[in-house]
């Protein structure tokens, strides 16, 4: 039987950010699920904070060079990879010198979420998705982690479920304790739109809060995993208006068993619907 592909996306990954709850979990649950027997491939943002020499991180030209059009602009695509070498896994890198070559991840110097942080989830997702095309790799499921993949569920069932390398594809988002307190720009249900998102769903977003982001966003997804310990009560109450399969937070040591029996409810289950 073939081999159930699974694509981890985050916006965070130990060791090329500082452990967190996020980064730990992104680095380590592929690694066991491709020790559980599945195919995995994993892609993070490429932060100017990370030390390309230090993680040798190198370019990979033949996926470079694609332009990504946001909000009427485009922007050079940068692919990079880097090897964790302790868990027989490669780590895909989005590159953009507009987007993140700043020497942090989503909060500047002071502390204060950058301004484009909605452009630069959109690059991200859209970077990703356009990759896993160029390498000819259809997922099965795609699982992401951390509010900035948010809006990847939205991209599969609007946009990209129409392109049959993606027909079949479910998306899985894990919660986390995670989110952002400045409203993401006001003219983000705009750029939207010029993506080619219809009314209706622009709508549903002209409020950039991230309460109502979340409880949009999670209208996209086939399945949600809560993966902090104790979510807050406004996190507690999207998942439970939520009518995707649900999967309750799961100890690390129970990663292998319970993530890979949950992608496989998601895919067959969708399957039968």
């Amino acid at each position: 039987m073939e081999k159930k592909k699974i694509l981890y996306i985050s916006q965070e990954i130990a060791p090329f950010l500082p452990k967190s709850e996020i980064s730990n979990t992104a680095r380590k649950l592929p690694q066991v699920i491709q020790e559980n027997g599945k195919e995995i491939r994993v892609f993070m943002p490429r932060f100017g904070v990370i030390n390309e020499r230090r993680h040798q991180l190198h370019e990979v030209i033949r996926l470079s060079g694609l332009n990504i059009c946001i909000d009427d602009k485009d922007h050079p695509l940068i692919i990079k990879v880097a090897s964790v070498s302790a868990a027989r896994m490669q780590v895909y890198f989005i590159d953009n010198d507009e987007y993140f070559r700043r020497k942090f991840t989503l909060k500047n110097e002071k502390g204060e979420e950058f301004e484009d942080n909605d452009e630069r989830s959109m690059f991200f997702c859209r970077g990703v998705l356009e990759t896993v095309k160029k390498l000819g790799w259809q997922p099965d499921v795609i699982h992401c982690h951390g509010y900035m993949t948010g809006i990847m569920g939205l991209y599969i069932k609007e946009m990209y479920g129409k392109d049959p390398h993606f027909k079949e594809t479910k998306v899985v988002y894990s919660l986390y304790n995670d989110g952002f307190s400045k409203d993401w720009d006001n003219r983000f249900s705009e750029k939207l739109k010029f993506e080619g998102f219809s009314d209706e769903v622009c709508n549903n977003f002209k409020e950039t809060s991230f309460d109502n982001f979340t409880t949009q966003v999670l209208n996209y997804f086939d399945g949600i995993n809560v993966s902090s310990e104790e979510l807050s009560p406004e996190l507690s109450k999207a998942v439970k208006g939520s009518t995707c399969h649900k999967l309750d937070f799961v100890e690390e040591e129970h990663f292998a068993k319970e993530l890979s029996a949950f992608y496989d409810k998601v895919i067959e289950e969708s399957a039968l619907a």
